[in-house]
């Protein structure tokens, strides 16, 4: 039986591009899931939105043949995070058993280094406490800590749901399955374009798609090692 804590996993997600319909459905569980507030219009237009995962717009082919596809952007949860060695309190690190990058939110002192450091604008600032008026209030997730203001934000795989696919398989006595862990984006969406698993299973989805020629990761260039992997029909650029 897997014991909780001991065995590395390799959690990786697989975003296919030609089924994205930009729909955001995966924003909306995001927000849901992990108690993101929506923080209004202005604030938007300050450049203070609070979306852990946001919908970019690419462009595929050359002038005149040219399509739209939407690319949903998060943390990359990079095996080689910029953002963690910069951090003066250790707020953000590496979690070796998980191996994502997590983020300790009543540590973090706001100093912002780490969204400086994050070649993919990943990471949201919580300019003030937030807001939840009803009927929002009543369905916050017990799972995730609200956080106050001041501090940084971003995506985590939804790791409460992966600690939470741990727990259920070694209380009925059996290794973890592929499947048993869907970040709520995952979950949520419509065209199935998001895949999630582990990398360390030999017959998860992932474990499969992470060999297909189409797979990109975003800005590879840099030595990050990105967690999330894209696969592309053809040559694109954000927009």
């Amino acid at each position: 039986m897997e014991q909780i804590g001991q065995d590395e996993h390799r959690w990786i997600m697989v975003i296919d591009l030609d089924r994205c319909t930009g729909c955001q459905a995966c924003v909306v569980a995001c927000h849901a899931e992990n108690n993101v507030p929506i923080v209004g219009d202005e604030e938007v237009r300050n450049g203070r939105a609070m979306h852990w995962l946001h919908i970019e717009r690419i462009w595929i082919g050359e002038y005149p043949n040219v399509r739209a596809k939407f690319m949903p952007l998060m943390c990359q949860q990079c095996q080689k995070a910029p953002c963690e060695p910069v951090c003066p309190v250790f707020a953000t690190y590496h979690n070796a058993v998980e191996n994502v990058n997590a983020q300790i939110y009543n540590r973090c002192i706001g100093t912002r280094y780490c969204a400086n450091n994050c070649p993919y604008i990943a990471r949201t600032f919580n300019w003030f406490d937030p807001e939840f008026p009803e009927p929002l209030n009543e369905q916050l997730n017990p799972d995730v800590s609200v956080r106050r203001r001041g501090i940084m934000e971003k995506c985590t795989f939804c790791i409460q749901r992966i600690r939470r696919g741990r727990e259920n398989a070694a209380a009925e006595d059996r290794e973890l399955r592929d499947g048993d862990v869907q970040p709520a984006c995952a979950q949520s969406c419509p065209a199935g374009a998001i895949k999630f698993g582990d990398l360390n299973n030999p017959e998860s989805e992932v474990s499969r798609l992470v060999h297909s020629p189409r797979g990109i990761r975003l800005l590879e260039e840099l030595g990050t090692e990105p967690s999330v992997i894209y696969l592309s029909g053809g040559e694109a650029h954000v927009g």
